[in-house]
């Protein structure tokens, strides 16, 4: 059993339900679990939002890690579903989207906790691990975005009325690069050796992407650039 995982004296709140489309994403948490002492059998994984519903209708969970971009829908309306069905329900969501608005939406759905994608296994792992005894996890990155924020907010309702979403961030030149070389079909290790940078620093950027962009692939990523006009 590996270190960080929870007390063998606790019972860990089961059956958990997964919702993620993105295979080596799926690969990754269900190790991130293991680690924390569950077994596959009680883990329910669900790649789309009809999946999720399906499963959500067939049995109980106690607790739920879920994505929101998915291909047939946005993840916060689950959220709401599950909320509605069963307000005791841990819901961490788990997401490359990052902005307010987004983030907003899934906590007033119900979502319990909100951590990035691009957290380490170790991050992963303790804010799972917080919201089964009970806390609300906040990604750094979000908590820092949202207060930053507030004064501005709260400036504009008084003036303006309710305070305007603030769009999101455009891309940089180096994003805007390795985008093209993405949609172009070149591999991360590829795209480090074109622009003679290390593999990390691509896989920083494209991160970063997926951040500015609101998704969560690079198909996805390649789609959003072209309705966005930064791709040719």
């Amino acid at each position: 059993m590996s270190k960080n995982a929870l007390p063998a004296t606790q019972i860990l709140p089961s059956p958990v339900l997964l919702v993620e489309d993105e295979f080596p994403i799926q690969e990754r948490l269900l190790k991130i679990m293991r680690d924390l002492g569950y077994t596959t059998e009680v883990i329910r994984v669900a790649g789309t939002l009809a999946d999720a519903r399906r499963l959500a209708a067939a049995q109980r969970f106690a607790l739920a890690l879920v994505d929101l971009g998915l291909p047939d829908g946005n993840g916060c309306d689950f959220i709401a579903e599950l909320r509605q069905s069963d307000p005791s329900l841990s819901i961490l969501v788990i997401s490359a989207w990052s902005t307010q608005e987004t983030i907003l939406r899934a906590l007033h759905a119900g979502a319990t906790g909100y951590l990035l994608k691009e957290r380490d296994d170790l991050e992963v792992m303790l804010s799972i691990r917080s919201v089964l005894r009970g806390g609300a996890p906040i990604d750094p990155f979000i908590a820092r975005h949202i207060l930053a924020e507030l004064p501005q907010a709260k400036e504009e309702s008084a003036d303006t009325g309710p305070a305007r979403v603030v769009p999101p961030s455009v891309l940089t030149a180096r994003e805007a690069q390795i985008l093209a070389l993405v949609a172009d079909g070149k591999s991360n290790r590829d795209i480090a050796e074109h622009l003679q940078i290390s593999r990390y620093t691509v896989e920083c950027h494209i991160t970063h992407i997926y951040r500015k962009l609101e998704v969560s692939s690079r198909t996805k990523a390649i789609n959003e650039g072209r309705l966005r006009g930064l791709l040719k």
